[in-house]
């Protein structure tokens, strides 16, 4: 039966800014007791006042509920509702203490004075010129906001999108996602090709209407970057647009040659080839000018004299005490004697004592030296592993967001005559370019890196295709030396590589460095994880379980998957800290998060990890600390930010962690992996522990098959 209810919010007990679901509390005058509503709602705010027509239904678990279908928000009318409203930080600048001290001076007149008489409220103590500057701003904007939410309502698109449409867009933002809703998927983080086109659907666009098809292709080959390639064949390519997009292959052809037109994609069809191959333009301008670049530093003479490297090598190991194994001064020697060179290798291979070498001899040579890696943490080790400065790729390149990206590029090189570069499987096809292309022709490029690790998040495949290629000189390193024999996690890491299992008998605990727990029921994994995690690991090992452990799953989804790991780790290690919710996730004081997003105007990018410093409910912000540097992230940018105790393997490229707990199931068969399990294992510095069965980890190991990834590098670089 169809009833209606008014009142007062006293409390949102759960709000998904995805969806808009939402459970609250309502006062509805008359009633003693607090009347339970569920339903969709756009940003519920306490003291709000909500009209709604639903139904009353009654939970199995929590009683009697009223379920919204229609509702209409109103003004607060009660001092206690505008406090409330005001303090809930719908506003920028006001928190609950200046909710408080503004109510307590204006009354029932509160929003009226700062819709209208905005000037009066410098009479409120703690409220300056930039104060008021920034209340009038937020009043401004939800106001504005609102509207936007109103009208994406009406179009089914969830309230969790609307600040973020309004900060891109502003003023303009119904006009836009009207004249064309696809520029949202392009220019919004969060906001993918779906979402556009049911708003597109609701506002009468034809499904075969070129607009459409133009951003659904560029969507798939989004989606098909995502898994790592830089190319799709056009047969399949076709089939999978016109299947997706559920039109014919005419209107997907059609598409194709109007994007080709305008330049947003490249068709490159070549004589030996059945099929042409379909780039998004940014690819194949990365992959042909990768190519281009690795062969004219190859051509390029030397910036520096060369020397005899027998007896370089010689003097390097006099000096630095070391005896080099026969691998090791091949590796040396090479890269005294070419402009550009792989070194990979697993780990105790002694990867760490050539770079050391290398140095050596190239310092006592005088020349400029720049030691480089994909990521801050990846950098970070390769400075402590050397006792000489590491930067980012970015860093070394100067990115800047406001200046037009990479400052450093043909015409601005890079100011050195050799570049050592850490943990080259993490590179992807972009990254790639960039560095090359502000690579001097006389300078050497040595790669580092462990090509049997899982490659780069993004696109490409670039250490193994250049390995592969044959266009440049690889050394493999395969030894495990004496030191890094005494470590079961280097043992076994490199069992796996090669296929075999290793053994599973545990050592006394605290004893060694690798165990292995059985345990096949998802439950009883997940309970033996939160146990080690958050007391045993700490009293056996001293291990800090939120900075020293790291929890590495190969999925996301599951009950031992990522996210369900994280809701649960957060409440053993930092049950009852203050917070928020965004996105129906809870984010609290020292939390540990990851980035999970490039973010170049921050400087923090994709798979950094840091903790939450501090929450700022007046201005709706939250400073993040990652490795000693405060980042401050507005709310509306949270969705950049996901809960940290537990990560995909994947994410953790180019990290160490001083223990790694990885729960293996049969569950995750889609992602077992050896390449993954190896990668995972390889990232625990001083304790591994594998909770799992004994089957998914032989399947795993059985299972080298990696997911091909479609790159042209490799032909080109051998052409």
């Amino acid at each position: 039966m169809i009833s209606k209810i008014q009142g007062q919010i006293e409390r949102v007990t759960f709000h998904n800014e995805m969806n808009g679901y939402t459970i609250l509390r309502l006062k509805v005058k008359g009633d003693r007791d607090l009347v339970t509503l569920v339903g969709n709602l756009m940003a519920p705010t306490p003291g709000q006042v909500i009209s709604a027509t639903g139904e009353w239904v009654t939970h199995p678990q929590f009683g009697e509920q009223f379920r919204v279908i229609q509702y209409k928000t109103l003004t607060p009318a009660t001092v206690t509702g505008i406090e409330k409203y005001l303090g809930s930080g719908l506003v920028k600048g006001i928190g609950p203490v200046m909710a408080k001290r503004i109510v307590n001076l204006f009354g029932e007149k509160t929003l009226v004075v700062i819709e209208e008489q905005s000037d009066r409220l410098y009479e409120v103590e703690g409220i300056g010129e930039k104060r008021l500057r920034m209340i009038r701003g937020a009043w401004e904007d939800q106001k504005q906001i609102r509207e936007v939410m109103v009208f994406l309502q009406s179009h089914d698109v969830s309230a969790g999108y609307a600040a973020k449409i309004y900060k891109q867009y502003g003023n303009r933002s119904i006009e836009v996602v009207k004249n064309n809703p696809y520029r949202l998927a392009m220019d919004i983080f969060g906001i993918g090709f779906v979402t556009a086109d049911k708003i597109a659907e609701k506002l009468g666009v034809e499904k075969d209407a070129p607009l459409r098809m133009e951003a659904g292709v560029i969507y798939i080959l989004n989606q098909l970057a995502e898994d790592g390639h830089v190319y799709y064949p056009l047969s399949p390519l076709l089939d999978k647009c016109a299947e997706i997009l559920k039109v014919n292959k005419e209107n997907v052809v059609n598409a194709l040659e109007t994007l080709s037109k305008e330049k947003w994609i490249i068709i490159e069809e070549l004589p030996e080839r059945d099929d042409p191959f379909v780039y998004l333009s940014t690819f194949y301008t990365c992959e042909t000018g990768i190519a281009s670049k690795i062969k004219a530093i190859l051509r390029a003479p030397y910036s520096r004299r060369k020397i005899d490297s027998t007896k370089a090598v010689e003097w390097a190991q006099k000096q630095t005490s070391i005896s080099l194994a026969v691998n090791q001064i091949e590796a040396v020697k090479t890269a005294l004697d070419c402009k550009l060179m792989v070194i990979t290798g697993g780990p105790g291979t002694g990867k760490t004592t050539i770079i050391k070498t290398i140095l050596c001899i190239f310092e006592k040579l005088g020349v400029k030296i720049l030691l480089a890696a994909p990521t801050g943490r990846a950098a970070k080790r390769m400075s402590e592993a050397t006792g000489r400065e590491s930067k980012t790729i970015h860093r070394i390149l100067e990115f800047s967001p406001g200046k037009g990206g990479f400052q450093r590029n043909e015409q601005h090189p890079l100011p050195a005559d050799l570049i050592i570069v850490d943990e080259a499987s993490m590179i992807d096809t972009v990254l790639m370019y960039h560095l090359v292309k502000a690579v001097p022709l006389t300078s050497t490029l040595i790669l580092i890196g462990d090509v049997n690790q899982l490659p780069s998040v993004g696109t490409g495949n670039i250490l193994q295709d250049i390995i592969n290629s044959g266009s440049a000189p690889v050394v493999h390193l395969t030894e495990i030396f004496r030191q890094a024999r005494d470590s079961d996690i280097v043992v076994n890491a490199h069992l796996i590589n090669s296929g075999i299992i290793p053994n599973l008998e545990n050592p006394a605990e605290g004893t060694r460095d690798f165990y292995f727990i059985e345990k096949t029921d998802a439950d009883e994994a997940l309970e033996t994880v939160l146990k080690l995690v958050c007391s045993r690991i700490q009293n056996a090992f001293g291990f800090d379980p939120i900075d020293d452990v790291q929890v590495l799953s190969p999925m996301n989804r599951g009950t031992v998957g990522a996210f369900n790991l994280n809701l649960e780790l957060q409440k053993g290690l930092n049950p009852a800290q203050e917070g928020i919710m965004r996105g129906g996730r809870a984010f609290r004081i020292y939390d540990k998060v990851m980035q999970v997003r490039n973010n170049y105007d921050k400087e923090v990018f994709n798979g950094d990890i840091g903790r939450i410093s501090k929450i700022d409910l007046e201005n709706q912000e939250v400073t993040i600390n990652f490795d000693g540097r405060s980042v401050v992230y507005d709310y509306s940018d949270l969705d950049e930010i996901v809960l940290a105790y537990a990560i995909s393997v994947h994410k953790s490229q180019g990290s160490e962690y001083p223990c790694v707990v990885i729960p293996l199931l049969t569950q995750h068969y889609v992602l077992l992996q050896r390449n993954l399990l190896y990668t995972a294992i390889t990232r625990g510095r001083k304790l591994v522990i594998i909770i799992g069965s004994k089957k998914a980890l032989a399947i795993a190991v059985k299972n080298d098959k990696t997911q091909n990834r479609n790159s042209d590098l490799r032909r080109r670089l051998s052409n």
